[in-house]
């Protein structure tokens, strides 16, 4: 910072030295006219200005470089403050999130407060969980797809083990800064990948389904499938008892995001293909934690989902839509046999509402997968509760 202590004596040394030199200077003219008419003069008065005017420039030399330190030594002091702010913004963030490197950004974003279950949770202002406490996890930025935020971070899975964990914000998430959204789970059938590496246009196909107006906005979480088998949706389906309630994942979306209060209201669960038995057992086994379940092009082992359907918790009733293709002929058998296993089956299972979607039609199959998946975000939007 200047120091307006030291710009007035500046000021007023330069002025000085200004008009004593000017004196001098008319002096030595004068003596010179002198000496052109041989008459004499006296030295002394110009010698004095002079004198005057060598000390107000010293005076101002040393005075501007005072005042230059001054302001460079409040930069300096800035500086340093600034830099401490940062540091502990480092320090915060490092105690936030064990292992992150400190001041890295999440496009960003500030560790997020606890605050009560159900309440706003984004990367700067976080809801508790609904089911024990969770620290929100560092998502990073990883892409944009779909005109939505693709982010990435690890989570540790029901082993207890980290896995990588992909969270896909629609477009509204960042326009609506206020609201919150419900949650849709995408299921994947390939051990160590989450389910958009299976089915990479999966949020061009929910972002289009939201661009018609056909579907409400969710957030689209995709956690990487277990290992320990080369099929994980497959040995789900032979025992659906092993869909186990993934609270942690839940915990820490809710706690990282601003999402509606975890439960069947407001989180879904979705799966493409080899995914898709993963997303009808999770959605048959366990209706009390998420509302819907839509399940594309799957195949399914009709025997073990019913008898999952029939040991779901009392009082909480599945719905499931069974979408195929209309030239995928296994695909809608499987869909058809397994509908009528779930209303022959006893209990819970046959009150699960089914519906099989049979008239998806496109040039290919890839065509075909994202009018699917379009049809499947459009369900899953109905049954949800809307973003608030």
């Amino acid at each position: 910072m200047v120091r307006p202590l030291l710009v007035i004596p500046l000021l007023a040394a330069a002025l000085g030295g200004i008009w004593l030199a000017r004196g001098a200077l008319q002096r030595w003219r004068d003596l010179r006219a002198a000496e052109t008419y041989e008459l004499a003069g006296d030295r002394l008065p110009m010698l004095v200005r002079a004198g005057g005017a060598m000390i107000c420039g010293v005076c101002v030399t040393a005075l501007t470089l005072l005042t230059a330190l001054g302001a460079f030594g409040g930069l300096s002091r800035n500086r340093t403050g600034a830099d401490q702010a940062q540091s502990a913004v480092d320090a915060a963030g490092a105690g936030a999130w064990p292992g992150s490197a400190p001041g890295a950004a999440v496009r960003q974003q500030a560790a997020p407060p606890t605050a009560p279950v159900g309440d706003v949770a984004t990367p700067a202002a976080s809801a508790a969980p609904a089911a024990g406490t969770a620290a929100a996890s560092r998502f990073d930025s990883v892409g944009r797809p779909g005109g939505g935020e693709l982010l990435q971070s690890a989570v540790l899975g029901p082993d207890g083990k980290p896995r990588n964990v992909r969270v896909w914000l629609p477009p509204q998430y960042a326009k609506e800064p206020n609201a919150r959204f419900p949650v849709v789970v995408m299921h994947a059938a390939t051990p160590s990948k989450t389910a958009d590496a299976e089915v990479p246009d999966v949020f061009e196909g929910v972002s289009a389904a939201l661009q018609a107006g056909r579907a409400r906005p969710f957030i689209l979480v995709a956690p990487e499938a277990p290992n320990g088998t080369a099929h994980p949706c497959e040995l789900v389906a032979a025992a659906p008892a092993a869909v186990a309630d993934d609270a942690t994942l839940r915990a820490t979306v809710a706690a990282s995001f601003r999402t509606l209060q975890p439960g069947p209201a407001s989180w879904g669960v979705l799966g493409v293909d080899g995914g898709a038995p993963c997303a009808a057992a999770a959605g048959l086994a366990r209706p009390d934690l998420y509302g819907a379940a839509a399940a594309v092009s799957g195949r399914y082992d009709a025997a073990s989902l019913a008898q999952a359907g029939a040991e779901a918790p009392a009082g909480s009733s599945a719905k499931l839509l069974l979408a195929a293709a209309k030239g995928d002929a296994a695909g809608l058998e499987a869909a058809r046999k397994l509908q009528s296993a779930l209303k022959a089956g006893p209990g819970p299972a046959a009150k699960a509402e089914v519906r099989v979607s049979d008239n998806v039609q496109d040039y290919t199959p890839d065509r075909e997968r994202l009018r699917l998946v379009r049809q499947a975000a459009q369900f899953l939007a109905e049954a949800l509760a809307k973003a608030s």
